[in-house]
């Protein structure tokens, strides 16, 4: 398991947009999916999106799709994820995961363990 440290959150507007930034570059990237988590003030962690670098496969919870783009650029070990349309349930703290799931089914959410440092991303209406 690898360490990511995810940045770009921000406060905006209902119907804005933020390009999220998860950088796994510092600790070396050995896994084989990467994922964006977000947590909600009393609400469990639920996955979002993820990515299967190798190949570019992506995933997408029902909440994240249409709407956010997950991708990854393989020569930085630096993932992103570009939020579109945001509504104010969309206010969390968005984390990011690079870890080995078995299988390269990397929507597993479950199978995750090891989110890095978090960003918050606030959305007024």
């Amino acid at each position: 398991q690898v360490h990511a440290v995810a940045s770009g959150g921000d406060s905006v507007q209902a119907g804005g947009s933020l390009r999220l930034t998860c950088d796994a570059s510092e600790y070396g990237y050995t896994s084989n999916c990467m994922a964006w988590f977000r947590q909600a003030p009393g609400k469990e962690r639920e996955g979002v999106a993820a990515i299967y670098p190798y190949t570019g496969v992506t995933y997408y919870a029902a909440p994240a799709k249409g709407r956010f783009t997950i991708s990854h650029d393989n020569a930085k070990d630096t993932g992103y994820l570009q939020m579109n349309s945001l509504k104010p349930e969309d206010t969390a703290m968005y984390s990011c995961a690079a870890q080995f799931i078995p299988g390269g089914i990397c929507d597993s959410w479950l199978e995750y363990s090891d989110w890095g440092q978090g960003t918050q991303v606030t959305v007024s209406s």
